[in-house]
Order: structure tokens, then C-alpha cells, then sequence
């Protein structure tokens, strides 16, 4: 079963499927030693993982297992980052969420922004219930943005993370549909949807970097 990818707009964003001309961009964002210095893997360092990220999208729609998103800004069209749910499970109705922004993107309220355009869409679609995310513990404005959208913080992965010889630990949280305030940050103009042409760590850190 496919699940088509969305594209959705709010009052300053566009999320829409990835297309190959996001490669370089992309590689840009997880290539970066500083933005990616609290996921669960070390950045990039060969151009065609963006490529290969891409792929593994567009699979992820084919498969019916989730949902990528690029983000741009509405109003010159620059790359902010991504944001999706990645795992989901029907019988349970869950999913797991991943984002990363650009560091230049940190700071506007952004990710909070996207997150609410794919939930709003997500609870109602997929008939999802929960939301988790993981994101490593020190890494407090990424755990301070899943707290923004709502989601409650439910314990720790202990020594989870194992990335280039350092140990981390990792907050697990969780967001349930019925705590769900979707009237929180309205989306403008309609939603539609289209073929598609760990979640790691939330990097934000600013990074953004949620599994």
C-alpha cells in the first residue's frame, strides 16, 4: 500500500516531496559537523548519501512506511530542511518523527511550524495516535521545541548512541493524538497531496534533530 507524500503550506512554509535537485542542499545540511553534532550518525562526507537519502524517501511513500517532507520558505523559496514520520505502523497507529533545519533557519520557529502542518495532516490521513521522537539529551533546544509542539517527555535512553567512540544518551518523547491542539498554529490555503515524484536524533541545536 502506497501513502502518497503531502504537500502542505502554512502561513511561511512549503513542504512538498523531495526532487532530485535537493541533493545538493541536502548534502549541504548533513555534511555540516556543527548542525549534526547530536544525531545518531556522523554527517556526510560522500555527496551521493543525499542522493541515496532521496531514494530511500521516495521508498518510504511506495512502501506505505511514512513520510519525508522537504521544507522551503514561503517567500523566496530557500531550503530550510526536512521533517517526517518514518515507521508507521497501522495495527498501532504510530509513528516516529525526524527533522533537521539549516543552521541559518534556527531561531524563527520553524520546525514548530512544520511539525504542526504534518500532524495536522497526519492525525487526519493515517488515523495516527502517537507520535514519539528521541533526541539526545543535551541537546535542550531541540527537547524544548518537541515540548513547543506538545509532546511529553517519557523517560531516557541510557548509553543508546554509540557515534565515532562517544556514548550518548537519549530523551524519548511521546505525543498522543487526543493531546493533540491542531488549532495551535493554523495552516493557510488548502492541503493537498500528490505522488511522491531513526528518523535519527532531532538535530537542532539548534539542530533540530529528532529520531
Amino acid at each position: 500500500m502506497t501513502l502518497a507524500t503531502p504537500m502542505l503550506h502554512t502561513a511561511r512554509l512549503r513542504l512538498r516531496p523531495f526532487t532530485d535537485a535537493d541533493a545538493d542542499p541536502l548534502f549541504a545540511l548533513h555534511s555540516s559537523t556543527y548542525v549534526m553534532r547530536y544525531w545518531d550518525s556522523p554527517p556526510w562526507t560522500e555527496p551521493d548519501r543525499a542522493e541515496r537519502f532521496i531514494s530511500r524517501c521516495r521508498k518510504l511513500a511506495d512502501e506505505g512506511t511514512g513520510a519525508r517532507v522537504a521544507i522551503d520558505r514561503a517567500s523566496d523559496g530557500a531550503f530550510v530542511g526536512w521533517c517526517g514520520l518514518t515507521g508507521w505502523n497501522p495495527d498501532y497507529r504510530s509513528a516516529s518523527l525526524g527533522y533537521v533545519l539549516d543552521e541559518a533557519m534556527w531561531g524563527h520557529g520553524y520546525a514548530t511550524e512544520a511539525a504542526h502542518a504534518v500532524f495536522t495532516w497526519a492525525f487526519d490521513t493515517l488515523d495516527l495516535n502517537r507520535v514519539q521522537a528521541e533526541t539526545d539529551t543535551r541537546n535542550v533546544a531541540s527537547a524544548r521545541v518537541l515540548e513547543k509542539i506538545g509532546f511529553m517527555r517519557e523517560g531516557t535512553l541510557r548509553e543508546d548512541c554509540v557515534v565515532n567512540g562517544e556514548v550518548s544518551d537519549s530523551w524519548v518523547f511521546g505525543l498522543i493524538k487526543r493531546e493533540w491542539q491542531p488549532s495551535a498554529m493554523p495552516m493557510t490555503g488548502k492541503t493537498s497531496t500528490g505522488p511522491c515524484p531513526k528518523a535519527g536524533k532531532l538535530a537542532f541545536s539548534q539542530v533540530l534533530q529528532a529520531h
